[in-house]
């Protein structure tokens, strides 16, 4: 037996613990809670495509390794993607690389390109594996705090410019934004690419929420902006658009040297992952355009259902632009405190809900604010809805 002053985790991770999602979630099931707080959906995907992966186990595909860059089928797939709704051509050989999820092509990706002493500047809030990544890479976070205005959350374009020193090497953009739903608009995004170009900077896009968006909102990839296609990492998953999201299927889609960097990373993580999924989510992403358009129609749906009711139920609600979770201000209840709120939440009215506080370098400016999941089945929001009306 050995014993050591020094603590066992590394202590670039020291600070994180347990997520705020299994803490929740485990307090759903302790409760018998409506869970809105992780995002998941509450029903599966597409029956065809469920089906697709149960074909592919049964004909002995993906149940061994696949190809260390994904299967040739789904790298295709996701370059046809890209090339069909944002006219971006990749080449699936060299360009394209299929992961565990985004959350291991987010972790790959700064792992790979982000050494000790770099800054990452990110948009805060930020989901919570994106701090942990930079951490692990060794790098510094910069936040730039999206801020609540005229009913959404905005970014200061001048704070972004500022926050970049000679010691960025990376902006690393999330949108449709979790968790406050912002989508960043066509000047925004021309800003960020000016700023990128300018600097010389490389980017890192999250974009697995780019078939949510709503209202007058459209996603555009950054990598469509003048100069970004050769200094651009853009991410997507099946998980969220499917919604499978236990599959864990991601990728990554960026020039060859990008890319190469990132898949000298990601091998030595996972090596490879989810073979049989592979070829079912290949099926996925050739699904007509009616598909993705009835997939949004019915989650804007479930956006309303649960935004009135939260607005019956005296809180101030951000109605998202995109992804499918609503943030929300507690302090029309005469509460502040969002870990104190949400802790109390299951017993007070039966619903499990998110503070938002976990996403903020500073807390003190998240503290107000509770994320809300609606990618729930329609009637589950409306008794959440009624739970919190009651409350």
């Amino acid at each position: 037996m050995t014993s050591s002053a020094r603590p066992h985790l590394n202590r670039r991770l020291a600070a994180f613990g347990t997520t705020i999602f299994a803490e929740m979630s485990a307090l759903a099931v302790a409760t018998g809670s409506i869970n809105l707080g992780q995002g998941f959906p509450d029903t599966d995907g597409p029956e065809e495509i469920r089906e697709a992966a149960v074909r592919a186990l049964r004909d002995g595909r993906g149940n061994q390794y696949p190809p260390g860059p994904g299967i040739p089928e789904l790298r295709t797939a996701v370059a046809a993607h890209q090339l069909r709704r944002y006219g971006l051509a990749y080449d699936p050989d060299t360009e394209v690389l299929v992961t565990a999820g985004a959350t291991e092509a987010i972790a790959a990706s700064l792992l790979a390109l982000v050494e000790p002493g770099d800054e990452v500047v990110a948009l805060e809030p930020y989901y919570d594996s994106y701090a942990a990544s930079i951490a692990m890479a060794g790098g510094t976070r910069v936040p730039v705090t999206l801020r609540p205005r005229d009913g959404a959350f905005r970014l200061d374009l001048d704070e972004l410019r500022a926050a970049v020193t000679d010691r960025t090497r990376l902006l690393l953009i999330n949108t449709p934004h979790n968790p406050t739903g912002t989508v960043l608009t066509r000047a925004e995004l021309a800003a960020v690419a000016e700023l990128a170009v300018e600097r010389d900077l490389l980017v890192v896009t999250d974009e697995v929420y780019e078939h949510l968006v709503f209202d007058a909102a459209e996603h555009l990839p950054l990598a469509a902006f003048p100069g970004m296609r050769e200094r651009t990492v853009s991410i997507g998953s099946a998980g969220k658009t499917f919604s499978f999201t236990g599959w864990k299927v991601g990728w990554v889609t960026a020039a060859p040297e990008l890319v190469s960097a990132v898949r000298a990373v990601k091998q030595f993580l996972t090596y490879v992952a989810s073979g049989p999924f592979q070829y079912a989510v290949a099926e996925a992403l050739a699904l007509p355009d009616s598909y993705f358009e009835e997939f949004r129609r019915g989650m804007l749906a479930r956006r309303e259902i649960l935004a009135e009711g939260l607005t019956a139920a005296g809180f101030e609600v951000f109605r998202p632009a995109g992804t499918y979770f609503i943030t929300t201000d507690i302090r029309p209840l005469g509460e502040k405190d969002g870990f104190a709120f949400c802790r109390a939440l299951p017993e007070r009215a039966g619903v499990v809900a998110i503070p938002n506080a976990v996403f903020y370098d500073d807390r003190e400016a998240g503290a107000p604010f509770v994320r809300f999941a609606f990618c729930k089945r329609e009637e589950v929001l409306r008794e959440a809805a009624e739970r919190l009306r009651r409350m």
